[in-house]
This record gives structure tokens, sequence and C-alpha cells, in this order.
């Protein structure tokens, strides 16, 4: 039997351990915190008793059959398609893009192609075309629509100016000429009916699976194990040897409110002088449950400092550099695995985490 030490019980640990622990594996998770499932982690609030996502919304969605199945084995899913609105200049939109924004934007009624007819004749098409986030937007959507709803929210998100970033954050995002106003398009959309921290708790409800918490990794840990799976801040593993990989982190401010306090889950604020990107009001994740009350979130995203909590990682071109020295280092340990979105230093949607834990997992048993 190999002895197996996953560090971080969020979603890629979770699925690694209990991959392996359903081969026969002997499994230690540890992680720092007081609770298991990562930034995904939910808890009741204690005033109101609503269920609440401690660091931020996750909406879970994929289009795969098998980590469907998968996240199924350990939660009744309830059905959630994802809505967000946002505020642009005091007044409400539907994001993604869609016609519905297009004709209340413009004051028109369009049809679908009389709508892409007139973004068309809106964008200089004789431009050269830029290849970074702005440059992309302004040349499908005109710069309008661009001002109004992506400039100043991705200048706070990211903390640099839109046309310094590359045109791949903007393939999260759809432009649609229909009234759908689904923020995802995948056939499968869900919340956890007992939150995401049962999920992950019943993952990790195996005999040869234990769970240590409030329990940092230090080098000495790895002594004794077969292997080591690495799911905590690659640079912090090698003691930021060659400096600090960047991240953006969030600040969240907390409030309480009677009744109702914005009629949707997620509102985006678009405007670049309100410091927030989005206010969270929890209990529309829960619809199948009442609140008298409500708990909302402000996120206020900033610049990842020592002593805060990595959440977005920062991949553009100019830290390739520095990311390459520490996938160098990484590539030479041995019995041991970076993995995650930390691990691996770049976004992951909680399917993919799920998805590539599973692989990671059938590589390593494929080496025994």
């Amino acid at each position: 039997m190999k002895k197996i030490l996953i560090v971080g019980a969020g979603l890629t640990g979770a699925t690694l351990a209990r991959t392996l622990a359903e081969s026969g594996c002997q499994i230690e998770v540890i992680d720092e915190r007081n609770h298991v499932a990562g930034n995904c982690h939910t808890e009741t609030d204690p005033e109101t008793g609503i269920m609440i996502q401690k660091y931020g919304a996750h909406i879970f969605h994929t289009d795969q059959d098998q980590i469907w199945s998968f996240v199924n084995r350990f939660s009744v899913f309830m059905p959630f398609n994802h809505k967000v609105k946002t505020i642009s200049n005091q007044k409400v939109y539907s994001l993604p893009i869609n016609l519905m924004t297009i004709n209340q934007f413009f004051s028109r009624a369009f049809s679908p192609a009389e709508a892409r007819e007139y973004l068309t004749a809106l964008t200089n098409q004789d431009l050269p075309y830029q290849d970074n986030f702005e440059g992309r937007l302004q040349k499908l959507i005109g710069t309008e629509l661009y001002a109004a709803f992506f400039y100043g929210y991705t200048k706070k998100q990211w903390g640099r100016q839109p046309r310094e970033l590359p045109a791949s954050i903007f393939e999260r995002l759809p432009i649609r000429f229909n009234y759908n106003d689904d923020y995802f398009n995948n056939r499968y959309q869900g919340l956890p009916e007992l939150g995401y921290t049962d999920l992950v708790s019943k993952m990790l409800d195996l005999p040869n699976i234990t769970v240590s918490l409030n329990t940092a990794y230090h080098q000495s840990l790895k002594h004794g194990f077969d292997h080591v799976f690495y799911s905590g801040p690659l640079d912090r593993y090698f003691g930021y040897s060659y400096g600090r990989l960047p991240y953006r982190t969030v600040d969240f401010q907390w409030f309480r409110a009677a009744d109702d306090y914005q009629g949707c889950a997620v509102m985006n604020y678009s405007d670049e002088l309100i410091p927030w990107t989005r206010i969270i009001e929890h209990k529309h994740f829960t619809y199948w449950h009442n609140f008298e009350d409500t708990v909302c979130c402000r996120e206020i995203p900033k610049e990842c400092g020592e002593s805060d909590t990595p959440y977005y990682p920062v991949r553009f071109a100019s830290n390739n550099d520095l990311l390459a020295q520490y996938q160098a280092l990484a590539s030479a340990e041995r019995a041991l695995t970076f993995v995650g979105r930390l691990g691996a230093f770049k976004y992951l949607d909680m399917d993919k985490a799920i998805n590539e834990a599973l692989e990671v997992a059938r590589w390593y048993l494929q080496t025994l």
C-alpha cells in the first residue's frame, strides 16, 4: 500500500485523495486552514441561517459527463442557471452582453441581424488588430459597449490597464445576439444542496484517508511518504527564492440587510470609480430555502501582499521568465507533483480542477 501525502484539502486535493484511496493507497491530507473545500468553502451564517460562500461565488458548471457524474456521487446538485446583472452609469443591464443588453443600452429594438450590423458600423474595421484585451473587444463591440461594461471592471479586477492584458482573458466572456442571459453555456450547471464543504467532506470520508487541519506544510513532512501532491503556492514551496509570483487577491466586506438587498445573487459594478467589482447576495444561491433577512458581500480586488490569500494568478507575458524558473525547480523534484491553481500557477474553473486531478491520479497509478 503506497503512502501518499496531499497538501491542500480543496477540490484538487480531495479529488486526488478520493481517487487514490479507492485504488488502495493510504492517504494523508493536510490543510493550513481550519476547514476543507479550499476557496469554495461554505458555512452557515449564525445570525440568518443562510449558507454563505466564504471566499466568493462558486457555481459548478461543466460539459463533461464524467465530471458531472463524479461530483453527483457526493451531493445532490440543485439546478442553478447563473445569471449576472451589472450596474453601469446608474443603470442595470444583463451580462454577458446579449440582445437585451444591446437594445437597452442603445434604446433600440434590434433583431439579431440588425444588432450585428449596428455594432459592425460602430467599430472601425480598418484599425490594425491589437492582440490585447482592449483591442480585441473594441474591434468586436466598439468603444461604447467596451467602456460601459469592460474597461472599469477589468481595470479594477486586474489592477492594470486593459490594453496591457492578454486577449485570452476575453475567452470566458461570450457576446450573444439573442436573449439568452445565462452566464455559462455548459450543459450541466448547479449547486450542491448542502454546500461545497459538505461535498468535499464526503469525498474525504474513507477509512484510508486521514485529514489534518490547521497544519501547514514544511519540507520535513514529505519524509516517510511514497509521493507528495502539493497544491499550495508554487513559489512558497521554494521559499520565494526567485521572488514572488504575482497574484490578485480580494478584500471581502460583509454586511447584512433586511429582506432582499439587490434581487439577484451577483451584481457587477462596471464603473471604474466604484471600488468593488461585485456584490454577492448569498441567499439567492439557495433559492430552495426562504429567509427573511439577507447576507451580502462586496468584493474589492487588490494586489496580493505577503500576508494576503492568493486568488487569481497573474499569468501574463511579463512574468513568464519568473514562472519558468520556478517550473524548472518543480520539474527537478522527485516523488512530488505540483497540482491545482496555486501549484500549477494558472486559473482553473472547478470542473477543470477536478478533471486535472483525475488525470494526475491516473498518471500516478499507471507508474506503480
